[in-house]
């Protein structure tokens, strides 16, 4: 079986909490509600947007809910259009790790509760897009802690539970990979709190990138080579 290393995206590779904040105040402020404070919206980064609107307005209706979720859609892309974004950095150190990971024979995957639009916006913008195998957004699949992205993306990588970890930033990717069966590594520098990792099931929880393949090798036994069929690149 291949070794599968499947990352999270958003506060987890990028650091992209500042237009998700902007979008998310906009949305609320075209449906004429007051905005949650910005400590409420990281909260429920990684949720697709639907379930994460409905977290913040719990009292609201399904059919608000998905306009919301419409609006914020609208906003980032104009965000993107007219060139208002602010930038959306890689944390210290993602580059060299997932260079790392390669060269160690881990295949490498997203599962993120982005669009498939966004994603590869920004995989494309940081030069990464070909270094993953698989990736995994909520247009295909339900919400996270649903298993169905690390399902999915085991499947086309040919790798197993005991053979994938799941790599992220809050308690809804932790409890992804416990459904799945999969590892979890928690990562200290996005928008849930260790202890809250720790608790959703998380193996570990490491405070820098580069610690990640000491990690990774010590959760599963050492890679083989990837085989020919798993080495497709994701599009």
């Amino acid at each position: 079986m291949n070794h599968l290393a499947l990352f999270d995206c958003d506060g987890t590779l990028v650091d992209s909490q500042a237009n998700i904040c902007r979008a998310m105040e906009e949305c609320f402020s075209i449906a004429r509600l007051v905005p949650p404070d910005r400590a409420a919206i990281r909260q429920i980064v990684g949720l697709s947007l639907v379930e994460a609107i409905a977290k913040l307005v719990p009292d609201a209706d399904d059919a608000l809910h998905r306009t919301m979720a419409e609006d914020y859609k609208r906003t980032f892309q104009a965000m993107r259009r007219t060139g208002t974004l602010d930038e959306e950095p890689l944390f210290d150190g993602i580059a060299d790790t997932l260079a790392a990971l390669e060269d160690d024979g881990w295949l490498l995957g997203v599962a993120t509760g982005k669009s498939d639009r966004g994603l590869h916006h920004i995989l494309e913008y940081h030069g990464l897009k070909r270094r993953f195998v698989t990736l995994q957004t909520a247009d295909r699949h339900p919400s996270k802690p649903h298993p169905s992205m690390v399902e999915t993306a085991m499947a086309e990588a040919g790798a197993a539970p005991e053979t994938t970890v799941v790599i992220g930033d809050t308690s809804f990717d932790m409890a992804m990979a416990a459904a799945a069966r999969a590892h979890g590594v928690g990562v200290s520098w996005g928008y849930h709190a260790p202890a809250e990792l720790l608790s959703a099931g998380a193996r570990i929880v490491t405070d820098h990138a580069l610690h990640l393949p000491a990690h990774l090798n010590g959760l599963c036994a050492p890679p083989s080579p990837p085989t020919a069929q798993s080495t497709k690149i994701a599009s």
